[in-house]
C-alpha cells in the first residue's frame, strides 16, 4: 500500500513536470529571406566603415517572412512609393506584398509586421498589409512622430508619408509599441534594441528548429561587418553597433544564423524556395 502511494505521487509529479516542460517550450517557426528588389553599384563604404571607396555591390532589398504558431509575420515591410524610384536606381523590383505572395502568403493574411527602424526602405510598405499589427520600438515611434521634426538633421532617411502612415495605423489600434530591450512580443519572437542606426532600431530573435535565428536588419548590413568586426558606416554611435553585433552572435544558435540586412550573399548561402526567396530555417 505504501509503495503504491509513492508510485502514484511520483506519477502525478511526472505528469505535471511533463506538462510544465511542454508549456514552457517555445514555438518553432520557419524563416525566409525575400528579395523584392536590388540597388545596383552601391558603395560598400556606405555599408562597412572604412571600406575602400571604390568598391561597389548590388545590394539586396529584403524582407523576412516568419511562419508558424498560427501566425504569419514579416520583419520589415520594404518600400513601394513612386518617389523612391526617382531618387534611387532600382532594379528587379516587385512590391514586397507581391514578393511574399510567391511564398503563398496573401497580404491580408499577414498577422504582424515588425519594423526594425523607420528608414524608408524598411517601413514604407507597412500599409501594404491591411490586417497586420505593426510592431515598432516605442522610443523610435515617439521620436519620429514628434521631436525629430523640430530641427534639421535629425530625421535623415525617414519619409514623412511613412510617419503619417504609422500614425494612421496607430489610430486604427494596430500599432504595438515595443517597450525596450529583450521583449518577447509573440511567443518565440523577441525584439532587442539595436545600435544607433536610427534613434532606436531593433532586431529580432526567432525560435526555430535549429535554435535562435537573429534577423539583424540594418544593425548588420553585410556579413563582412560581423566577420571583420567592423561597424556599419551609417550609425549615430559606432560602439553601440559593435555591441549589438557581439550580442547578436551570442543570441544566435550559431554565427551563420545572424542574418544581415542587405547582403546578396544570403541568397547564395541558404536553400532557394523560388527566384525571390531562400529558407533560413
Amino acid at each position: 500500500m505504501f509503495h503504491k502511494s509513492i508510485h502514484s505521487k511520483l506519477l502525478v509529479i511526472l505528469i505535471f513536470a511533463t506538462a510544465f516542460a511542454q508549456s514552457d517550450k517555445k514555438p518553432q517557426y520557419e524563416v525566409y529571406a525575400v528579395r523584392y528588389a536590388s540597388i545596383p553599384d552601391f558603395r560598400v563604404a556606405q555599408l562597412v566603415k572604412g571600406a575602400d571607396p571604390a568598391r561597389r555591390l548590388d545590394i539586396a532589398m529584403t524582407v523576412w517572412l516568419i511562419k508558424g504558431n498560427g501566425r504569419i509575420i514579416l520583419v520589415d515591410s520594404g518600400f513601394y512609393r513612386e518617389k523612391f524610384f526617382k531618387d534611387w536606381k532600382i532594379k528587379d523590383f516587385i512590391k514586397p506584398s507581391e514578393a511574399v505572395a510567391l511564398l503563398g502568403v496573401k497580404p491580408e493574411e499577414v498577422t504582424d509586421v515588425i519594423i526594425s527602424h523607420m528608414h524608408w526602405d524598411h517601413a514604407d510598405g507597412m500599409d501594404l498589409f491591411p490586417k497586420a499589427k505593426i510592431w515598432i520600438q516605442k522610443d523610435e515611434y515617439i521620436y519620429y512622430t514628434s521631436e525629430a521634426w523640430q530641427q534639421r538633421g535629425t530625421h535623415g532617411g525617414i519619409d514623412p508619408d511613412d510617419v503619417l502612415a504609422a500614425v494612421k495605423i496607430n489610430t486604427e489600434g494596430r500599432v504595438g509599441l515595443v517597450n525596450g530591450d529583450a521583449q518577447e512580443i509573440i511567443p518565440g519572437i523577441t525584439c532587442y534594441t539595436g545600435g544607433k542606426h536610427t534613434y532606436q532600431s531593433q532586431y529580432v530573435g526567432v525560435s526555430t528548429r535549429s535554435g535562435t535565428v537573429v534577423l539583424a536588419s540594418d544593425n548588420m548590413y553585410l556579413y563582412e561587418n560581423m566577420e571583420k568586426h567592423v561597424p556599419i558606416a551609417a550609425s549615430l554611435d559606432f560602439d553601440s553597433n559593435l555591441r549589438a553585433q557581439d550580442r547578436m552572435k551570442q543570441l544566435a544558435a550559431e554565427p551563420k544564423l545572424v542574418i544581415p540586412g542587405h547582403d546578396p550573399a544570403v541568397f547564395d548561402r541558404f536553400p532557394k524556395e523560388n527566384e525571390r526567396a531562400v529558407r533560413i530555417d
